[in-house]
């Protein structure tokens, strides 16, 4: 087990965090904690809670101390990261995370406050803290978003200078000169925190920690040269993270491998009933779905080097009998996973007359999840802005399944425009859909398999 070291008593708090859940604690956490423990003490962070305000409050009565459970096939190790200097919440005390953002120890600001997290509320809690430093003589910042966005530093940089500009032209200016947005793509699987996490803490290191999380021993971070401290690049790369001019090979291969053939698992696990991704990835047949998924759909639009190596390492990943990682989390916000993480794996397969079977069969079975209970009868909540919604369309054309494949594939938000008539798209999904309905989802799974395109 690693303890922190000495040096967290000179740490200073440099980074603001906002979204202060499991992942941030079991990913960039430990990579400040490295800077830290290497003799630079500016990378301690304040830790910003968006809303809950249970493990804000769980944490600083620990003093920012929690334990990481490191697991993969062959080990399992502890650590205990010391970079969580304090934290706060923002909707309880958005002053404090404006006061953070202002002071001058500040030097970066993370972000992972998920996909949805991205709107006018959250670039005028940034904004509101730039302009102090701005009205204080400081220099300015990196602002890195580390959420499943496709160039997310863009994208975040654009709603904070929207909402500068809004206030004064002079601000924007400041902001658009001297704080850097670089893209990012983390990876790293990290199931949300259980009882029997806080169990198993408690029995190995003999404490109570209502911080205790679990996570695998693969870790990724890519992220921009695009930096308001330039030197701090070569800080990060003797860390670990690797710094590039261009993140998008990365990012989408992040987002249509890992991430799309997650949320097809999710969707044929969520509809078997099973509990975690590794009780499906236990069975062959799975097994070879997800490897056909991430080889047929996801790879041959990508450009990341060593794509075969980088499927069979997520397999494995995949399969990792430690991370219990729940199907119906990996399954929530669907509505705004899907668009991102099998949209632009979609398109280019259709512009290219390739056949995207496995992805049609994901379709399908996100059709049948929507119903809201799983193939023995079990109801299951859905977590998604669009639920009420969606259920109500599955549930409107429940037994007709040109009806119900039409009317969720016209869902503009999702799925991209034209596709619902697509010959080569929308007739699969109707075929997929049904052979789920009549025979159940293993037995698709077995029928993709035994097709040309899916072995």
């Amino acid at each position: 087990m690693v303890l922190p070291d000495q040096a967290r008593s000179g740490a200073r708090p440099g980074v603001v965090h906002l979204g202060l859940g499991a992942f941030h604690r079991a990913h960039q956490a430990l990579v400040y904690e490295r800077l830290i423990a290497g003799g630079d003490p500016r990378w301690g962070v304040v830790g910003v809670a968006m809303r809950s305000t249970q493990l804000a409050d769980d944490l600083s009565a620990q003093h920012g101390l929690y334990s990481v459970q490191i697991a993969d096939a062959g080990s399992v190790r502890w650590e205990i990261p010391g970079a969580l200097l304090r934290t706060c919440v923002a909707a309880r005390e958005r002053q404090q995370v404006v006061d953070a953002i202002a002071a001058p120890a500040a030097r970066w600001i993370t972000l992972t406050v998920t996909e949805k997290g991205y709107t006018p509320d959250l670039a005028a809690l940034i904004v509101d803290g730039l302009a102090r430093r701005k009205e204080a003589g400081l220099p300015g910042v990196t602002v890195a978003s580390c959420d499943n966005l496709s160039d997310n530093g863009r994208k975040l940089q654009a709603l904070c200078l929207s909402d500068a500009a809004a206030r004064d032209p002079a601000l924007a200016a400041w902001i658009e000169a001297l704080c850097a947005f670089p893209n990012s793509m983390v990876d790293r699987i990290v199931p949300a925190a259980t009882q029997a996490q806080y169990d198993a803490a408690a029995s190995a290191l003999g404490v109570e920690d209502r911080g205790a999380l679990s996570t695998e021993a693969f870790w990724e971070w890519v992220i921009e040269r695009r930096m308001a401290e330039p030197s701090d690049a070569e800080l990060l790369a003797q860390a670990g993270v690797t710094v590039v001019e261009d993140v998008k090979p990365f990012e989408d291969a992040k987002l249509r491998m890992l991430n799309g053939s997650h949320t097809a698992l999710a969707m044929v696990g969520a509809v078997q009933g099973w509990a975690t991704v590794a009780d499906g990835m236990a069975l062959p047949g799975v097994r070879r779905f997800v490897h056909a998924f991430m080889t047929h759909v996801a790879m041959p639009s990508l450009t990341r080097p060593g794509l075969p190596a980088y499927r069979d390492a997520l397999l494995a990943r995949f399969a990792n009998p430690h991370l219990h990682h729940r199907v119906h989390q990996i399954a929530s916000d669907s509505s705004l996973k899907i668009p991102l993480r099998w949209g632009p794996a979609l398109r280019a397969a259709l512009a290219a007359g390739r056949e995207v079977e496995p992805l049609a069969l994901a379709c399908a079975a996100w059709m049948r999840y929507l119903r809201g209970e799983d193939e023995a009868g079990r109801a299951y909540g859905m977590s998604d802005p669009q639920a009420d919604a969606l259920q109500a369309l599955a549930r409107q054309h429940a037994g007709d399944a040109e009806g119900t494949v039409r009317a969720l594939l016209s869902v503009a938000s999702i799925w991209p425009a034209g596709c619902a008539d697509d010959e080569r798209w929308a007739p699969r999904v109707v075929h997929w859909l049904r052979r789920i309905e009549s025979a159940g989802v293993a037995a698709a799974l077995d029928e993709v398999l035994a097709s040309r395109s899916g072995v």
